[in-house]
């Protein structure tokens, strides 16, 4: 009987071949998909809240200025006009959800119709929140000094839940 010492891991000379076991390459796999997931969820995440746009102002000396701003940096105040209960909750946290600036809600003067009010330079902004709580241009006012909600005057954009829109809610 021959007893010739036989290492088991020798190479055949052309090289060292590591090849990995079974739970390695599938620990590695799942790090892959797990870290493409993150990547591709924080992409998509980024891109919704990162909405710019410019907003051009003109000063009482006829100056015209033009910045550029996010929507999440437009102070926007929701105010219920109905006897609606929980209305401008709904609507507080919906305008959340779409990456704007929205001050908690108040309860605001009873309206005919639903009314969104913008402070100078903020029409754009009017607009689309008009457009994602489904109102019609035509409920799109500027706040021309006036203070439809205690304290919110100074707000980029004031919406005033009427009827109209407590019937769609």
């Amino acid at each position: 009987m021959s007893d010739a010492p036989h290492a088991p891991h020798q190479s055949s000379g052309d090289g060292s071949h590591y090849q990995p076991s079974l739970g390695v390459v599938l620990l590695i796999l799942i790090l892959f998909v797990g870290a493409v997931f993150l990547m591709l969820r924080s992409n998509n995440h980024a891109s919704t809240s990162v909405f710019v746009s410019t907003t051009t102002v003109t000063t009482s000396d006829g100056n015209t200025t033009s910045t550029t701003l996010p929507k999440n940096k437009v102070r926007i105040q929701v105010a219920n006009g109905t006897d609606v209960s929980g209305l401008a909750r709904k609507y507080t946290q919906q305008l959340e959800a779409l990456n704007w600036d929205v001050l908690p809600q108040v309860n605001g003067p009873k309206v005919t119709s639903t009314v969104v009010y913008y402070n100078p330079g903020f029409v754009w902004a009017a607009q689309e929140v008009a457009s994602e709580i489904k109102v019609g241009a035509t409920a799109i006012q500027s706040l021309n000094g006036l203070s439809p909600v205690p304290g919110a005057s100074g707000d980029d954009v004031i919406v005033i839940l009427g009827p109209d829109i407590a019937i769609k809610g």
